[in-house]
């Protein structure tokens, strides 16, 4: 079976290259030093090789994976991004950057990776750790170019709020997930408020023991609900990409982007078919004679094709909690890599104030400082196709989106440049943020 990675995460290449590609243009060595922390099945390494293909400047490239975990699509990654420059893989852990790399670094890059700290390596002082390494690695003027899921929008991940679900497969995947990683996971969510109430019938049930026939009313902690949403969506694409519900769709590549009409999110899904047979026959049937068949493949309504994923995945949820063997290796394979992992979520306002806070206490001998210089250096690109998927299934769905930050290493002597990214964040931080950020950069008044 192929690793977890060469499944599961190598998607989106271009939109976790665009802003380090952004960065290369605006450095000035005609040799720059790209690192990449936690480049996975290394799709943004991909994107880049062909972005810099046919320029006159080579990259230095530097990745920093953790010990362990392997993909044969990195390696292939490695090999294209030999066309354009040199390529070098160093194990180790984020927060340890600073004792990883031998020389400075004119870009620093990432996707994802505040949950993988938070949850592998001390929580929010790991992550805090890792804000104060980054200005030790960065050259001047360098940057870091960071990409993350977009966070919940409440004053707290602990608000207790209340979903309803209905959909078989969410049903499901709500008792299976949720136990084990409230068990399991590193997460904040241990005080007494933060219990999960789930009702059926108006009666209280352990989330274990959910019926997947029936409509459950849930409270929680909005957080938590957050982590159901994006899990669920995570293992959904493991389950697509493994090829065991009996359909592979198409997620990256021209043939992904589809698009019936971009603004709702809706589009045409380009699928191949597997010999797996979790969608029943009528279902199957019913598929294929709304498709369109290509030499190789074919395409659907992308509202029709989620509507076969649902009732395929809650077949698939039944077996492996029935023990099934082979519908067990995908859920395990998926929940020992994601299933426990918490999802750090900081809103843009945070996650910029936080980098700015923590990065003026590094011990690096300089004043410097993290910020976005531009207001362009900070995007939030919207998953339209999800979060229509979302609202036909969710009463209440979070919305799903990513958020992209482009942090330049400022000397905090440099006054107009300082000012300008004062500028820069003034829409996106609140008034608390900026004071904060005035204070740590002021430290003495």
């Amino acid at each position: 079976m192929p690793a977890y990675l060469d499944v599961a995460a190598n998607a989106h290449g271009w939109e976790k290259a665009l802003f380090t590609h952004r960065a290369l243009e605006r450095v000035s060595p005609e040799r720059p030093h790209l690192v990449e922390i936690g480049p996975g099945g290394g799709s943004a390494v991909s994107a880049l090789a062909k972005a810099l293909h046919g320029g006159n400047r080579r990259v230095d490239l530097t990745l920093v994976e953790v010990p362990g975990v392997t993909s044969r699509a990195l390696t292939a990654a490695i090999k294209e991004f030999a066309r354009v420059g040199h390529c070098t893989l160093l194990r180790g852990h984020a927060q340890e950057i600073d004792r990883l790399l031998e020389r400075p670094a004119d870009v620093v890059a990432a996707s994802a990776l505040m949950h993988e700290v938070y949850s592998y390596g001390g929580g929010y002082a790991g992550i805090h750790n890792l804000m104060r390494a980054l200005p030790g690695v960065l050259a001047p003027g360098g940057f870091f170019a960071y990409r993350d899921v977009y966070a919940v929008g409440a004053p707290s991940l602990h608000e207790r709020t209340t979903h309803t679900y209905n959909a078989p497969s969410w049903l499901r995947f709500l008792r299976m997930f949720t136990p084990r990683y409230l068990s399991e996971g590193v997460h904040p969510y241990h005080h007494a408020q933060d219990e999960v109430v789930a009702r059926q019938d108006s009666r209280i049930v352990a989330v274990a023991d959910l019926a997947p026939a029936r409509c459950a009313v849930v409270s929680a902690p909005i957080g938590l609900f957050r982590e159901i949403q994006r899990h669920y969506l995570t293992f959904r694409d493991h389950a697509w990409r493994s090829g065991a519900l009996g359909f592979v769709p198409v997620l990256d590549g021209h043939l992904a982007a589809d698009w019936l009409d971009t603004r709702t999110g809706h589009k045409r899904v380009h699928y191949t078919l597997t010999g797996a047979d979790w969608l029943p026959r009528s279902q199957r049937a019913m598929l294929l004679a709304v498709s369109e068949p290509y030499a190789d493949h074919y395409a659907v309504d992308g509202d029709i094709f989620d509507e076969c994923t649902d009732i395929a995945l809650a077949a698939f949820l039944d077996a492996t909690g029935r023990g099934d063997t082979a519908c067990a290796e995908v859920w395990e394979s998926w929940a020992a890599r994601e299933g426990r992992e918490t999802y750090a979520y900081l809103t843009l306002d945070e996650l910029i104030t936080a980098f700015a806070v923590h990065s003026t206490e590094a011990d690096n001998g300089r004043s410097t400082v993290l910020l976005p210089a531009r207001v362009d250096d900070i995007a939030l690109p919207h998953r339209n196709y999800y979060n229509r998927y979302l609202s036909k299934r969710l009463a209440n769905p979070l919305v799903d989106a990513k958020q992209l930050v482009l942090f330049s290493h400022i000397d905090v002597a440099d006054s107009e440049m300082l000012g300008q990214a004062m500028a820069a964040i003034g829409g996106v931080c609140g008034k608390h943020s900026l004071a904060r950020i005035y204070a740590a950069l002021n430290p003495r008044g």
